[in-house]
Parts: structure tokens; C-alpha cells; sequence
């Protein structure tokens, strides 16, 4: 499903309007990146979905053309965690 399938099953299933659907899917990933950005606090849909920024320490891996060592630095990424409405739904 892309954002326009996504835009258009919101507002079905919410009775609004497209423009109105797709403001709020924009603003939620504003938010939603927000949130992850700072690092101070989780993003939390109980039931659903958990976004956490998570700290990557430095390490050193080998390039796959070469096998030389490479140092990648120390950086931040984001953990996405499955809720149990979610994972119920897969069953």
C-alpha cells in the first residue's frame, strides 16, 4: 500500500475528506519524527506500535570488494517494534 492507498482507506474508514486524511497522515509523520529526533522519549500507539531512537556504538567492519577494515562512526538509529494488536493481526 503507498501513501495515496493509505490517504484514500483513511478517509473512508474515518469519513473525511482525502485533503483532510492526508493532512493528518503528514502531520502524524512530522510528529512522529519529532519525537524520534529529540531521542528523549518513545513514540507510543498502545497496542500497535513502539518508534524508539536507538544509539549505534562505533565498529569496525571490511569493505566486501577489498576485505580492508573501515571504521563506521558511532551514529543513531530508530527500533521499530511490533504491538500486540499488530502482531495478533499477522496470525
Amino acid at each position: 500500500m503507498n501513501r495515496t492507498e493509505l490517504v484514500e482507506a483513511l478517509s473512508v474508514r474515518a469519513s473525511v475528506n482525502k485533503k483532510d486524511a492526508d493532512a493528518v497522515l503528514s502531520a502524524f509523520a512530522q510528529i512522529a519524527g519529532e519525537v524520534v529526533q529529540q531521542g528523549a522519549e518513545k513514540l507510543m500507539i498502545p497496542g500497535f506500535l513502539t518508534l524508539e531512537r536507538t544509539h549505534r556504538a562505533a565498529r569496525t567492519a571490511r569493505n566486501p570488494q577489498t576485505g580492508e577494515p573501515i571504521q563506521i562512526p558511532a551514529g543513531y538509529s530508530i527500533k521499530a517494534t511490533a504491538g500486540s494488536k499488530l502482531k495478533d493481526a499477522v496470525k
